[in-house]
């Protein structure tokens, strides 16, 4: 399954990610720190997705607070109660 999810209070405006068997895959950011979120996409690809949200919840960005990875983790979340 596809997800997107539109980021809230993030320089990032977009996730979308594939959703199979609770793993992630093709983790794709609009926007944000370019490098970075590459970085996370490489890192969670093929993970268990529930074990990458509780990693991430609650990580801020600065005097945010919130961050692309909370985001991302919230997306996640979101994901799983649909699948």
């Amino acid at each position: 399954m596809r997800y997107s999810y539109n980021m809230k209070g993030t320089c990032a405006v977009n996730v979308s990610f594939d959703l199979e068997d609770g793993k992630l895959s093709n983790v794709i950011f609009l926007g944000g720190c370019n490098g970075n979120l590459k970085a996370i996409a490489k890192l969670v690809e093929g993970k268990n997705a529930r074990e990458i949200a509780d990693i991430l919840e609650g990580n801020t960005c600065g005097y945010k607070t919130t961050s692309c990875g909370d985001q991302l983790s919230k997306a996640i979340n979101e994901a799983l109660q649909h699948a």
